[in-house]
């Protein structure tokens, strides 16, 4: 955000200058954008699975799932299966027929927190760097999804994944939305690392890590969205400066 303009004013009662500031912009909630596994919806512990078995079948690695979490699937094969063009497709078709199969359901409190926020006139939009074709298994177990969101950007429509914050700022820009006036809500390393570096408002949940793993890459950290509502966000925004 830019530095306000600075007046300078001159007292009647005393022969000094006082020094105020002009804020740029109202404190208000403007958007707020969510990412999709773990925090919409309750998946990750099954990504972790899948992920998890591909790391020891391919990379002879324990524990590859966390280090998947908020990457998209075209950087996870440059970084680790590059050149590997075999072992690339036979993994895109074992995602593409884990994610048809995949148990969604949403995070506690998540329906009615968006109903609160839409029924309050804040844009709302779903980050996420799943790919389209797993959304669309979304749309159709859930044909209303699509509207709980003003805007919803997969991992097609932008060029670097998390950390990187630019799927975040694509995001505000989308919703016309200044990061002082906009929320993000994450759950893994990287979504909460990007947020922070889009400089939003990030709340963390800790549906993938727990409470001291995130506790210092978030503004607030949230169990999930049961105790979430309209006024909270605005009591949090009032707050911040």
């Amino acid at each position: 955000m830019n530095r306000p303009a600075i007046y300078k004013i001159k007292t009647n009662f005393a022969p000094q200058i006082n020094y105020i500031y002009k804020a740029m912009s109202t404190k208000k909630v403007s958007a707020v954008l969510f990412d999709f596994d773990g925090v919409v919806m309750n998946t990750e512990s099954q990504y972790t699975v899948f992920w998890d078995k591909q790391g020891i079948k391919y990379l002879g690695i324990t524990d590859f799932g966390m280090l998947m979490k908020g990457v998209t699937l075209k950087e996870i094969f440059q970084k680790f299966f590059a050149g590997r063009t075999a072992e690339q497709e036979q993994i895109a078709k074992e995602l593409e027929l884990f994610e048809s199969r995949i148990e969604y359901s949403f995070i506690p409190g998540f329906c009615e927190f968006i109903a609160d926020l839409k029924s309050n006139n804040i844009k709302t939009g779903l980050v996420t760097s799943s790919g389209s074709v797993k959304m669309q298994n979304v749309y159709h177990l859930y044909p209303d999804f699509k509207t709980f969101f003003d805007i919803i950007l997969t991992a097609e429509n932008f060029l670097h994944s998390k950390p990187n914050p630019e799927c975040f700022m694509l995001g505000m820009q989308m919703l016309n939305s200044e990061p002082e006036n906009t929320f993000v809500f994450e759950d893994s390393f990287y979504g909460l690392e990007a947020a922070m570096r889009s400089s939003a408002i990030v709340a963390g949940l800790t549906t993938t890590n727990s409470y001291a793993k995130i506790v210092e890459m978030a503004h607030y950290i949230i169990n999930d969205f049961s105790s979430m509502s309209f006024e909270k966000l605005v009591s949090w925004r009032n707050n911040r400066d």
